[in-house]
């Protein structure tokens, strides 16, 4: 928004400057007619002379006055065409300000719409996060009464001692993995006499 400013601040000026150069070319081709006028009045005035007066009259004065209308001339059509290719130029450059703020608009658009995609991004990435979390809770709490079953199963056997602290996973197993070996060596012992 800023950069669009700036360049909004630079065209504003380069169009005050192509309207001061305008006004001045007008001005440059007010003072050419005023010179124009200049002349026929001159003609007009050795109109009333006599014929030998008036040629005599109008080639010194025409001489005098031809040479310093050709040097205006000159000058006003050097300023003129420097004018002109100044408008040239300001034009130019109001064109470049105009492109580069539609750019930069451009730019400024495919960046909100980014902000609004990676918005949307995240926005699903928290909903998929809450998922995980509420999974993770019920998975937790199924395996910690999963736990607790085992943990009752296995110290239910007779013979076994209630624990008196909090049992780690490894705990549990070799007390488990106890009962197994203890059945195991039973049913060899059964075996071995025998029974069915």
């Amino acid at each position: 928004t800023g950069a669009i400013c700036s360049l909004q601040r630079q065209m504003e000026i380069q169009e005050s400057e192509l309207r001061r150069i305008r006004s001045e070319k007008e001005l440059l081709q007010k003072q050419l007619r005023e010179r124009e006028a200049q002349l026929q009045a001159v003609s007009d005035k050795f109109c009333s002379l006599t014929e030998k007066q008036r040629q005599e009259e109008v080639v010194v004065m025409m001489e005098e006055e031809n040479r310093n209308f050709q040097q205006v001339v000159t000058e006003q059509e050097f300023q003129l065409a420097e004018q002109n290719k100044l408008i040239s130029e300001l034009q130019g450059t109001i064109s470049q300000l105009k492109a580069e703020v539609v750019t930069t608009r451009l730019h400024l658009l495919n960046q909100k719409q980014a902000q609004k995609e990676i918005q949307r991004q995240v926005e699903v990435l928290q909903y998929t996060e809450l998922q995980t979390r509420v999974a993770l809770e019920l998975i937790s709490s199924k395996f910690e009464r999963y736990r607790n079953k085992i943990i009752q199963a296995t110290f239910s056997v007779e013979g076994s001692q209630d624990p008196q602290a909090e049992l780690t996973d490894d705990e549990v197993l070799e007390a488990m993995q106890k009962i197994f070996n203890e059945r195991t060596e039973f049913q060899q012992m059964l075996k071995n006499k025998g029974s069915k």
